[in-house]
């Protein structure tokens, strides 16, 4: 990339390894003459959330299992070295918007905008030099909460808009990773923020998912082409593979012979969250049936993309050497639908100058 990289000369005698084994030191360095770090939030019941500027990435979560043993449920490298060389969104901030927009154009108030095309033809999370490769500046306000903020100029990627971001990471007491997104701009512009953490809540990314059991309190979803770009339907999942309203495994109905199934390599859809659902009650969960580790997201957002890692094929390693199989990690990205600036009848995500962009989503973990 085109970022210049220097790695900072430094020991770590005076650091303290993590719970989850990461060395603070192998994530000391500066991008672009900015600096990063590795931040440690921790909750009084010992949970812990390790997280970089670089991207906003959570890097490592350390849970309680069934028995009560810490167990760190996502995916990512252990050092800043990983993130810079090896191209992925593991546990990114992701904007200025998440997901796909139709040929990297879209339109506002009669003026035209192109995006760089890095996704089948598409613009996909922003571009190739998103927010995920962005350095923001850190602020540790104490020991659980952590503000990362920045400002995309106009024009960065194609996007018009001086945009002023803030996320707020926190590490709840009831053992939730919190993430508050915030944003103002100085031109009409859109935006559509998430995280975009792979977790596998067994513990063990080198297995797959396929036993981990999903529901999601949604009544559609937006079927895809083969380029994964939508139509703009929104289609019932009712007498589909994609019918999570009554929990079932991943891996039941993943291989039937279905055209979004093999659209998408699998499951990789965003699901259309319940009309008018209690906000304040889960949209989705997740739970490992060894592990007893059960996951609840709740969001603000109209919709949750929802990807099985299809794109996984065991080349990248992570975190202790582990190659990451296909389908060793379920994502769950909060957002307004892919593709909203081009379809009219979609939430919108135009923001304007006087407007505070807003999101939230909360990871709360429990055991079975």
């Amino acid at each position: 990339m085109a970022a210049a990289v220097s790695l900072a000369a430094c020991q770590s005698n005076n650091e303290t390894i993590t719970k989850s084994g990461l060395d603070p030191a192998k994530f000391e360095t500066t991008v672009d003459g900015k600096d990063v770090a590795l931040y440690t939030l921790v909750n009084k019941s010992g949970t812990e959330a390790c997280i970089t500027n670089y991207g906003g990435r959570i890097v490592s979560l350390m849970v309680p299992d069934k028995d009560g043993k810490l167990t760190d449920v996502v995916l990512g490298h252990d050092s800043i070295a990983d993130y810079i060389n090896i191209d992925g969104n593991f546990g990114a901030l992701i904007g200025r918007y998440g997901n796909r927009i139709n040929n990297g154009e879209f339109s506002i108030d009669g003026v035209s905008y192109s995006l760089p095309k890095n996704d089948f033809g598409h613009c996909l999370h922003g571009g190739p030099k998103g927010f995920h490769h962005s350095v923001w500046t850190a602020d540790q306000l104490n020991d659980s909460t952590l503000v990362l903020s920045l400002n995309s100029p106009d024009g960065e990627a194609g996007f018009p808009g001086n945009v002023d971001v803030e996320v707020v990471y926190t590490l709840t007491s009831d053992n939730a990773i919190d993430i508050a997104y915030k944003a103002v701009t100085d031109k009409p512009t859109i935006l559509n923020l998430t995280n975009h953490s792979y977790f596998n809540l067994s513990g063990n990314p080198a297995n797959d998912i396929l036993d981990e059991i999903v529901w999601f309190d949604a009544e559609g979803f937006t079927p895809i082409d083969s380029t994964f770009m939508t139509s703009g339907e929104i289609m019932p999942i009712k007498d589909t593979p994609f019918d999570f309203t009554t929990p079932k495994a991943i891996g039941r109905d993943i291989n039937n012979a279905d055209e979004q199934l093999a659209n998408g390599m699998g499951y990789d859809h965003n699901m259309v969250l319940t009309p008018g659902r209690d906000i304040s009650q889960p949209a989705a969960y997740i739970a490992d049936p060894v592990t007893g580790i059960k996951m609840e997201v709740y969001t603000s957002e109209p919709g949750i993309q929802f990807y099985v890692g299809n794109f996984l094929d065991g080349t990248v390693k992570g975190k202790n050497g582990i190659a990451y199989p296909q389908r060793s990690a379920v994502c769950l990205e909060s957002q307004h639908f892919p593709d909203s600036p081009n379809k009219a009848d979609w939430p919108s995500v135009v923001v304007r100058p006087g407007e505070t962009y807003t999101s939230h989503c909360k990871y709360r973990f429990t055991t079975l």
